[in-house]
Protein backbone atom coordinates (compact mmCIF):
# COMPACT_ATOMS: atom_id res chain seq x y z
CA UNK A 1 0.00 0.00 0.00
CA UNK A 2 2.50 2.77 1.08
CA UNK A 3 4.36 2.14 -2.45
CA UNK A 4 1.10 3.01 -4.20
CA UNK A 5 0.69 6.08 -2.37
CA UNK A 6 3.75 7.65 -4.23
CA UNK A 7 2.09 7.14 -7.97
CA UNK A 8 1.30 10.52 -9.53
CA UNK A 9 -2.37 8.72 -9.69
CA UNK A 10 -2.27 10.24 -6.55
CA UNK A 11 -4.27 13.01 -7.40
CA UNK A 12 -7.52 14.21 -8.04
CA UNK A 13 -8.74 13.58 -11.83
CA UNK A 14 -9.47 16.85 -12.67
CA UNK A 15 -5.87 17.27 -12.47
CA UNK A 16 -5.15 14.47 -15.18
CA UNK A 17 -7.89 16.27 -17.60
CA UNK A 18 -5.90 19.35 -17.83
CA UNK A 19 -3.00 18.12 -18.53
CA UNK A 20 -4.50 16.29 -20.81
CA UNK A 21 -6.02 19.45 -22.22
CA UNK A 22 -2.13 21.54 -21.58
CA UNK A 23 -0.78 18.67 -23.63
CA UNK A 24 -3.44 18.60 -26.36
CA UNK A 25 -3.37 22.18 -26.91
CA UNK A 26 0.64 21.96 -27.23
CA UNK A 27 0.95 24.50 -24.35
CA UNK A 28 2.17 21.36 -21.91
CA UNK A 29 5.54 22.65 -21.77
CA UNK A 30 4.64 26.90 -21.14
CA UNK A 31 6.42 27.70 -17.73
CA UNK A 32 4.55 28.57 -15.00
CA UNK A 33 4.82 29.29 -10.90
CA UNK A 34 2.81 27.98 -8.16
CA UNK A 35 2.33 28.88 -4.40
CA UNK A 36 1.17 26.86 -1.96
CA UNK A 37 -0.34 28.98 0.99
CA UNK A 38 -2.56 28.55 3.44
CA UNK A 39 -5.63 31.57 4.75
CA UNK A 40 -5.74 31.39 8.09
CA UNK A 41 -3.59 30.11 11.32
CA UNK A 42 -4.96 27.19 12.71
CA UNK A 43 -6.72 26.52 15.80
CA UNK A 44 -7.27 30.21 16.26
CA UNK A 45 -4.07 30.67 17.43
CA UNK A 46 -1.21 33.19 15.78
CA UNK A 47 1.52 30.67 14.32
CA UNK A 48 1.75 27.24 12.32
CA UNK A 49 4.60 25.04 12.02
CA UNK A 50 5.43 23.75 8.32
CA UNK A 51 5.36 20.08 8.41
CA UNK A 52 5.20 17.80 5.83
CA UNK A 53 7.87 18.99 2.91
CA UNK A 54 10.30 16.02 3.72
CA UNK A 55 7.23 13.58 2.31
CA UNK A 56 6.20 15.63 -0.59
CA UNK A 57 10.22 15.68 -1.42
CA UNK A 58 10.55 11.93 -0.81
CA UNK A 59 7.13 11.61 -3.29
CA UNK A 60 8.57 13.85 -5.97
CA UNK A 61 12.07 12.35 -6.15
CA UNK A 62 9.95 8.94 -6.88
CA UNK A 63 7.18 11.03 -9.22
CA UNK A 64 6.73 8.67 -12.74
CA UNK A 65 3.81 7.27 -14.26
CA UNK A 66 4.31 3.32 -14.12
CA UNK A 67 2.81 0.71 -16.54
CA UNK A 68 -0.17 -0.07 -14.26
CA UNK A 69 -0.97 3.83 -13.67
CA UNK A 70 -1.22 3.85 -17.59
CA UNK A 71 -3.29 0.98 -17.74
CA UNK A 72 -5.58 2.31 -15.10
CA UNK A 73 -6.32 5.17 -17.15
CA UNK A 74 -6.43 3.68 -20.92
CA UNK A 75 -9.81 1.78 -18.69
CA UNK A 76 -11.22 5.73 -17.69
CA UNK A 77 -14.05 6.46 -19.99
CA UNK A 78 -16.08 9.27 -20.83
CA UNK A 79 -20.14 9.95 -21.06
CA UNK A 80 -19.76 8.08 -24.29
CA UNK A 81 -18.19 5.50 -23.20
CA UNK A 82 -15.04 6.77 -25.51
CA UNK A 83 -11.67 6.30 -23.93
CA UNK A 84 -10.90 9.90 -21.91
CA UNK A 85 -7.32 9.31 -22.34
CA UNK A 86 -5.88 8.97 -26.00
CA UNK A 87 -2.80 6.08 -26.19
CA UNK A 88 -0.21 8.98 -27.29
CA UNK A 89 -0.80 11.05 -23.87
CA UNK A 90 -0.72 8.27 -22.05
CA UNK A 91 2.46 6.98 -23.96
CA UNK A 92 3.76 10.57 -23.22
CA UNK A 93 2.97 10.24 -19.79
CA UNK A 94 4.82 7.07 -19.57
CA UNK A 95 7.90 8.76 -20.62
CA UNK A 96 7.66 11.91 -18.21
CA UNK A 97 9.85 12.38 -15.59
CA UNK A 98 9.91 15.27 -13.01
CA UNK A 99 12.06 18.72 -13.78
CA UNK A 100 10.62 20.96 -11.81
CA UNK A 101 12.32 23.84 -9.74
CA UNK A 102 11.73 23.79 -6.33
CA UNK A 103 11.62 26.46 -3.22
CA UNK A 104 10.18 26.18 0.00
CA UNK A 105 10.69 26.97 3.94
CA UNK A 106 12.09 24.26 5.65
CA UNK A 107 10.31 21.97 7.56
CA UNK A 108 10.25 23.07 11.21
CA UNK A 109 9.89 26.56 10.90
CA UNK A 110 7.41 28.73 11.94
CA UNK A 111 5.03 30.11 9.37
CA UNK A 112 1.99 32.54 9.14
CA UNK A 113 -0.90 32.49 6.67
CA UNK A 114 -0.82 34.05 2.90
CA UNK A 115 2.59 33.72 2.49
CA UNK A 116 3.75 30.67 0.33
CA UNK A 117 5.57 27.80 1.78
CA UNK A 118 6.39 26.00 -1.63
CA UNK A 119 7.10 27.99 -4.93
CA UNK A 120 6.61 25.52 -7.78
CA UNK A 121 8.07 26.68 -11.37
CA UNK A 122 8.70 24.31 -14.23
CA UNK A 123 6.36 23.11 -17.32
CA UNK A 124 2.78 23.56 -16.17
CA UNK A 125 1.26 20.18 -17.08
CA UNK A 126 4.20 18.84 -14.07
CA UNK A 127 3.02 21.88 -11.92
CA UNK A 128 -0.75 20.99 -12.45
CA UNK A 129 0.07 17.14 -11.73
CA UNK A 130 1.67 17.51 -8.28
CA UNK A 131 -0.89 19.97 -6.91
CA UNK A 132 -3.37 17.79 -4.65
CA UNK A 133 -0.38 15.38 -3.43
CA UNK A 134 1.74 18.65 -2.19
CA UNK A 135 -1.39 20.03 -0.82
CA UNK A 136 -2.44 16.22 1.21
CA UNK A 137 0.95 16.17 2.34
CA UNK A 138 1.62 19.62 3.34
CA UNK A 139 -1.75 20.62 4.74
CA UNK A 140 -2.16 17.41 6.90
CA UNK A 141 1.37 17.62 8.47
CA UNK A 142 1.35 21.35 9.36
CA UNK A 143 -1.77 21.04 10.83
CA UNK A 144 -0.80 17.94 13.50
CA UNK A 145 2.56 19.62 14.04
CA UNK A 146 1.26 22.25 14.84
CA UNK A 147 -1.15 20.74 17.06
CA UNK A 148 1.66 18.51 18.68
CA UNK A 149 3.33 22.28 19.18
CA UNK A 150 0.40 23.71 21.43
CA UNK A 151 0.04 20.39 23.28
CA UNK A 152 3.90 20.42 23.98
CA UNK A 153 3.65 23.81 25.09
CA UNK A 154 0.81 23.40 27.22
CA UNK A 155 2.69 20.10 29.28
CA UNK A 156 5.87 22.88 29.93
CA UNK A 157 8.19 20.69 29.06
CA UNK A 158 6.58 17.52 30.63
CA UNK A 159 7.38 14.76 27.72
CA UNK A 160 3.99 14.28 25.30
CA UNK A 161 3.90 10.82 23.66
CA UNK A 162 1.27 10.69 20.82
CA UNK A 163 -1.01 7.81 20.86
CA UNK A 164 -3.66 8.41 18.09
CA UNK A 165 -3.11 5.61 16.03
CA UNK A 166 -6.23 3.98 16.22
CA UNK A 167 -8.34 6.52 16.25
CA UNK A 168 -6.31 8.30 12.81
CA UNK A 169 -7.89 8.78 9.44
CA UNK A 170 -6.58 5.27 7.90
CA UNK A 171 -2.81 3.89 8.20
CA UNK A 172 -1.29 6.95 5.86
CA UNK A 173 -3.19 9.15 8.16
CA UNK A 174 -1.85 7.95 11.07
CA UNK A 175 1.58 7.60 9.72
CA UNK A 176 1.54 11.11 8.95
CA UNK A 177 0.63 12.25 11.58
CA UNK A 178 2.85 10.35 14.35
CA UNK A 179 6.15 12.14 11.95
CA UNK A 180 4.21 15.00 12.09
CA UNK A 181 3.42 15.39 15.83
CA UNK A 182 7.34 13.75 16.69
CA UNK A 183 8.34 16.96 14.28
CA UNK A 184 5.97 19.16 16.17
CA UNK A 185 7.64 18.38 19.71
CA UNK A 186 6.32 14.89 20.88
CA UNK A 187 8.93 12.71 22.12
CA UNK A 188 7.85 9.46 20.98
CA UNK A 189 4.63 7.44 19.29
CA UNK A 190 2.91 4.29 20.25
CA UNK A 191 2.66 3.85 16.75
CA UNK A 192 5.62 0.95 15.63
CA UNK A 193 5.35 1.45 11.89
CA UNK A 194 5.95 5.12 12.38
CA UNK A 195 9.04 4.48 14.48
CA UNK A 196 10.64 1.91 11.50
CA UNK A 197 9.61 4.19 8.97
CA UNK A 198 10.47 7.71 10.28
CA UNK A 199 13.50 6.80 13.28
CA UNK A 200 10.93 7.83 15.95
CA UNK A 201 11.35 6.42 19.26
CA UNK A 202 8.16 4.66 20.26
CA UNK A 203 6.41 3.98 23.55
CA UNK A 204 4.12 2.25 25.04
CA UNK A 205 2.26 0.16 28.21
CA UNK A 206 -0.25 -2.55 28.55
CA UNK A 207 -4.29 -2.05 27.73
CA UNK A 208 -6.93 -2.41 30.23
CA UNK A 209 -7.41 -5.93 28.63
CA UNK A 210 -4.15 -7.16 29.94
CA UNK A 211 -5.57 -7.12 33.32
CA UNK A 212 -8.83 -8.65 32.91
CA UNK A 213 -7.12 -11.55 31.30
CA UNK A 214 -5.83 -12.84 34.35
CA UNK A 215 -8.17 -13.50 37.79
CA UNK A 216 -7.04 -10.36 39.82
CA UNK A 217 -5.15 -6.94 38.69
CA UNK A 218 -2.33 -8.03 41.26
CA UNK A 219 -1.85 -11.06 39.05
CA UNK A 220 -1.98 -9.13 35.62
CA UNK A 221 0.86 -6.95 36.81
CA UNK A 222 3.09 -9.53 38.40
CA UNK A 223 2.54 -11.14 35.17
CA UNK A 224 3.61 -7.81 32.74
CA UNK A 225 6.50 -7.36 35.37
CA UNK A 226 7.99 -10.52 34.98
CA UNK A 227 7.64 -10.40 31.13
CA UNK A 228 8.88 -7.11 30.91
CA UNK A 229 10.82 -6.02 33.84
CA UNK A 230 12.88 -3.53 31.87
CA UNK A 231 9.64 -1.37 30.89
CA UNK A 232 6.96 -1.33 33.30
CA UNK A 233 4.44 0.73 33.42
CA UNK A 234 1.42 -0.46 34.79
CA UNK A 235 -2.39 0.81 33.56
CA UNK A 236 -3.31 1.13 37.55
CA UNK A 237 -7.54 1.99 36.68
CA UNK A 238 -9.26 -0.76 35.33
CA UNK A 239 -11.25 -1.48 38.69
CA UNK A 240 -9.99 1.14 41.47
CA UNK A 241 -6.96 3.32 40.68
CA UNK A 242 -6.01 3.75 44.50
CA UNK A 243 -6.17 0.28 44.79
CA UNK A 244 -4.41 -0.03 41.55
CA UNK A 245 -1.46 2.54 42.49
CA UNK A 246 -1.04 0.06 45.85
CA UNK A 247 -0.98 -3.04 43.11
CA UNK A 248 1.99 -1.62 41.44
CA UNK A 249 3.68 -0.54 44.33
CA UNK A 250 3.62 -3.88 45.71
CA UNK A 251 5.02 -4.84 42.35
CA UNK A 252 7.37 -2.48 42.38
CA UNK A 253 8.86 -3.63 45.17
CA UNK A 254 9.67 -7.21 43.70
CA UNK A 255 11.08 -5.45 40.79
CA UNK A 256 13.61 -3.63 43.13
CA UNK A 257 14.32 -7.24 44.83
CA UNK A 258 15.32 -8.88 41.29
CA UNK A 259 17.11 -5.77 40.08
CA UNK A 260 14.65 -3.68 38.33
CA UNK A 261 12.44 -0.80 38.85
CA UNK A 262 8.82 0.30 38.19
CA UNK A 263 9.28 2.79 35.70
CA UNK A 264 5.59 4.59 35.90
CA UNK A 265 1.89 4.05 36.28
CA UNK A 266 -0.78 5.19 33.64
CA UNK A 267 -3.78 6.97 34.80
CA UNK A 268 -6.74 6.51 31.54
CA UNK A 269 -9.88 7.85 33.59
CA UNK A 270 -11.79 10.05 36.15
CA UNK A 271 -10.11 12.97 37.81
CA UNK A 272 -6.55 13.23 37.08
CA UNK A 273 -5.54 15.80 39.22
CA UNK A 274 -7.26 14.70 42.10
CA UNK A 275 -5.79 10.46 41.29
CA UNK A 276 -2.88 11.97 40.15
CA UNK A 277 -1.96 13.90 43.30
CA UNK A 278 -3.00 10.82 45.62
CA UNK A 279 -1.11 8.59 43.69
CA UNK A 280 2.38 10.57 43.56
CA UNK A 281 1.78 10.93 47.97
CA UNK A 282 1.60 6.86 47.58
CA UNK A 283 4.59 6.68 45.66
CA UNK A 284 6.68 8.84 47.14
CA UNK A 285 6.00 7.56 50.75
CA UNK A 286 6.96 3.93 49.48
CA UNK A 287 10.06 5.11 48.25
CA UNK A 288 9.31 5.44 44.63
CA UNK A 289 9.80 8.89 44.24
CA UNK A 290 11.68 8.42 40.22
CA UNK A 291 8.28 6.68 39.02
CA UNK A 292 6.41 8.25 36.54
CA UNK A 293 2.55 8.85 36.42
CA UNK A 294 1.64 8.91 32.33
CA UNK A 295 -1.57 10.05 31.96
CA UNK A 296 -3.80 9.20 29.01
CA UNK A 297 -7.66 9.96 29.09
CA UNK A 298 -9.00 12.54 26.30
CA UNK A 299 -5.71 14.70 26.51
CA UNK A 300 -5.22 18.01 24.36
CA UNK A 301 -3.79 21.27 25.69
CA UNK A 302 -6.50 23.15 27.39
CA UNK A 303 -7.32 19.68 29.31
CA UNK A 304 -3.32 19.60 29.91
CA UNK A 305 -3.96 23.63 31.10
CA UNK A 306 -6.46 23.17 33.18
CA UNK A 307 -4.53 20.14 34.96
CA UNK A 308 -1.70 21.92 35.61
CA UNK A 309 -3.33 24.94 36.92
CA UNK A 310 -5.12 22.43 39.21
CA UNK A 311 -1.32 20.99 40.34
CA UNK A 312 -1.74 17.49 39.05
CA UNK A 313 1.12 15.63 39.66
CA UNK A 314 1.92 14.18 35.74
CA UNK A 315 5.08 13.42 35.17
CA UNK A 316 4.45 12.79 30.85
CA UNK A 317 1.06 13.13 28.92
CA UNK A 318 -0.39 10.59 26.20
CA UNK A 319 -2.35 12.50 23.75
CA UNK A 320 -3.95 10.63 21.29
CA UNK A 321 -7.12 11.25 19.37
CA UNK A 322 -7.43 14.59 19.74
CA UNK A 323 -4.07 14.96 18.58
CA UNK A 324 -3.64 12.99 15.04
CA UNK A 325 -7.34 13.81 14.07
CA UNK A 326 -6.63 17.88 15.36
CA UNK A 327 -9.93 17.11 16.43
CA UNK A 328 -10.93 20.69 17.26
CA UNK A 329 -9.60 21.81 13.38
CA UNK A 330 -9.86 19.10 10.63
CA UNK A 331 -8.46 20.48 7.83
CA UNK A 332 -5.75 23.32 7.50
CA UNK A 333 -6.90 25.57 4.44
CA UNK A 334 -4.02 25.33 2.35
CA UNK A 335 -4.59 26.39 -1.42
CA UNK A 336 -2.32 26.24 -4.56
CA UNK A 337 -2.65 28.75 -7.15
CA UNK A 338 -1.08 30.13 -10.57
CA UNK A 339 1.03 33.24 -10.28
CA UNK A 340 2.45 33.42 -13.37
CA UNK A 341 3.43 32.16 -16.63
CA UNK A 342 6.61 32.80 -18.63
CA UNK A 343 5.80 34.46 -22.33
CA UNK A 344 7.72 33.63 -25.71
CA UNK A 345 10.05 36.71 -24.73
CA UNK A 346 11.18 35.29 -21.67
CA UNK A 347 9.21 37.16 -19.59
CA UNK A 348 6.32 36.71 -16.80
CA UNK A 349 2.82 36.80 -17.09
CA UNK A 350 1.60 37.70 -13.35
CA UNK A 351 -1.31 35.69 -12.73
CA UNK A 352 -4.49 36.36 -9.93
CA UNK A 353 -7.95 34.91 -9.04
CA UNK A 354 -10.26 37.15 -8.88
CA UNK A 355 -12.81 37.01 -5.99
CA UNK A 356 -15.78 38.41 -3.96
CA UNK A 357 -14.11 37.31 -0.57
CA UNK A 358 -11.03 39.41 -0.35
CA UNK A 359 -8.77 36.74 1.48
CA UNK A 360 -9.29 34.51 -1.93
CA UNK A 361 -7.76 36.89 -3.99
CA UNK A 362 -4.64 35.28 -4.83
CA UNK A 363 -1.26 37.03 -5.40
CA UNK A 364 0.16 37.55 -8.35
CA UNK A 365 4.29 37.08 -9.12
CA UNK A 366 6.94 34.78 -8.11
CA UNK A 367 6.97 35.19 -4.09
CA UNK A 368 9.76 35.13 -1.62
CA UNK A 369 9.33 36.02 2.15
CA UNK A 370 12.02 38.09 4.01
CA UNK A 371 11.85 37.80 8.16
CA UNK A 372 12.84 40.68 9.26
CA UNK A 373 14.47 40.97 13.30
CA UNK A 374 15.10 43.18 15.64
CA UNK A 375 17.49 42.34 19.10
CA UNK A 376 16.80 38.83 17.57
CA UNK A 377 12.93 39.12 17.76
CA UNK A 378 10.69 38.98 14.79
CA UNK A 379 9.15 42.16 13.64
CA UNK A 380 7.11 40.35 10.62
CA UNK A 381 7.31 38.67 7.40
CA UNK A 382 7.01 40.58 3.92
CA UNK A 383 6.08 38.85 1.09
CA UNK A 384 7.85 40.05 -2.14
CA UNK A 385 8.27 39.98 -5.78
CA UNK A 386 11.54 38.01 -7.19
CA UNK A 387 11.64 40.23 -10.00
CA UNK A 388 10.44 43.61 -8.63
CA UNK A 389 12.96 42.93 -5.49
CA UNK A 390 12.52 44.86 -1.84
CA UNK A 391 14.66 47.59 -0.80
CA UNK A 392 16.65 48.04 2.50
CA UNK A 393 13.92 49.94 4.01
CA UNK A 394 10.52 48.40 2.22
CA UNK A 395 7.31 50.45 2.00
CA UNK A 396 4.51 47.62 2.94
CA UNK A 397 0.91 47.16 3.28
CA UNK A 398 -0.29 45.07 6.21
CA UNK A 399 -2.35 41.86 4.89
CA UNK A 400 -4.65 42.07 8.32
CA UNK A 401 -7.99 43.77 7.75
CA UNK A 402 -6.64 47.28 8.12
CA UNK A 403 -4.23 46.79 5.18
CA UNK A 404 -2.03 49.58 6.77
CA UNK A 405 0.81 50.84 5.24
CA UNK A 406 3.74 51.62 6.77
CA UNK A 407 7.54 51.70 5.79
CA UNK A 408 9.64 49.33 7.75
CA UNK A 409 12.84 50.52 9.21
CA UNK A 410 12.57 48.87 12.95
CA UNK A 411 14.59 46.00 12.21
CA UNK A 412 18.27 44.90 12.44
CA UNK A 413 18.49 41.89 10.81
CA UNK A 414 16.75 39.60 8.04
CA UNK A 415 16.53 36.39 6.37
CA UNK A 416 14.54 34.70 3.15
CA UNK A 417 12.58 31.55 4.30
CA UNK A 418 11.83 29.72 1.18
CA UNK A 419 15.16 27.49 0.14
CA UNK A 420 16.11 25.62 -3.41
CA UNK A 421 15.31 22.30 -2.18
CA UNK A 422 14.61 20.41 -6.07
CA UNK A 423 16.34 21.88 -9.26
CA UNK A 424 14.97 20.51 -12.64
CA UNK A 425 13.45 17.84 -10.29
CA UNK A 426 16.77 16.53 -8.53
CA UNK A 427 17.26 17.19 -4.91
CA UNK A 428 19.43 20.58 -3.86
CA UNK A 429 20.95 18.57 -0.98
CA UNK A 430 19.91 15.63 1.07
CA UNK A 431 17.13 16.11 3.71
CA UNK A 432 17.68 16.37 7.12
CA UNK A 433 17.10 13.78 9.65
CA UNK A 434 13.66 14.10 11.46
CA UNK A 435 15.42 15.07 14.71
CA UNK A 436 17.40 17.59 13.51
CA UNK A 437 13.89 18.76 12.12
CA UNK A 438 12.51 18.71 15.64
CA UNK A 439 15.34 20.25 17.26
CA UNK A 440 14.58 22.93 14.94
CA UNK A 441 11.14 23.16 15.35
CA UNK A 442 10.88 23.42 19.00
CA UNK A 443 13.60 26.09 18.73
CA UNK A 444 11.40 28.28 16.90
CA UNK A 445 8.27 27.89 18.41
CA UNK A 446 9.92 28.68 21.81
CA UNK A 447 12.19 31.72 20.28
CA UNK A 448 8.40 33.33 19.00
CA UNK A 449 6.85 32.91 21.67
CA UNK A 450 9.76 34.44 23.86
CA UNK A 451 10.02 37.28 21.23
CA UNK A 452 5.84 37.68 20.40
CA UNK A 453 4.17 36.03 22.79
CA UNK A 454 0.02 35.43 22.08
CA UNK A 455 -0.09 38.97 20.00
CA UNK A 456 -1.08 39.04 16.17
CA UNK A 457 1.79 38.75 14.33
CA UNK A 458 1.53 40.78 11.08
CA UNK A 459 2.44 39.76 7.94
CA UNK A 460 3.10 42.30 4.93
CA UNK A 461 3.35 42.58 0.87
CA UNK A 462 5.80 44.62 -0.21
CA UNK A 463 3.96 47.97 -1.45
CA UNK A 464 5.06 47.70 -4.98
CA UNK A 465 3.68 44.09 -5.54
CA UNK A 466 0.38 44.99 -3.92
CA UNK A 467 0.37 47.87 -6.15
CA UNK A 468 0.52 45.87 -9.11
CA UNK A 469 -2.25 43.46 -7.16
CA UNK A 470 -4.42 46.60 -7.26
CA UNK A 471 -3.79 47.23 -11.30
CA UNK A 472 -4.82 43.53 -12.10
CA UNK A 473 -7.85 43.74 -10.20
CA UNK A 474 -8.71 47.16 -11.33
CA UNK A 475 -8.17 45.61 -15.34
CA UNK A 476 -9.90 41.80 -14.74
CA UNK A 477 -13.07 43.86 -13.00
Amino acid sequence: MLSSIYSPLLTDLYQLTMAYGYWKLNIHNQEAAFHLIFRKNPFNGNYALCCGLGTALDYLSQWRFRDDDLAYLATLKNVRHERMFPQEFLDYLGKLTFSCDIDAIPEGMVVFANEPLVRIQGPILQCQLIETALLNMINFQTLIATKASRVCRAAQGDPVIEFGMRRAQGPDGALSASRAAYVGGCIATSNTLAGKLYDIPVRGTHAHSWVTAFPNELDAFQSYASVMPHNCVLLVDTFNTIEGVKNAINVGKKLRAEGADLIGIRLDSGDMADLSIKARKLLDEAGFEKTEILASNSLDEYAISQLKNQHAKVSSWGVGTNLATAYDYPALDGVYKLCALRKPDNTWEYKLKLSEQEVKISNPGRHQVRRFFCNDHYVMDVIYDLDIGITDVPEVVLLDKSLEHRKLDDYDGSADLLKPTMRNGKLVDEQPLIHSTRKQAIEAVNHFYHSHGERPYFVALEKRLFDLKQDLIKKLR
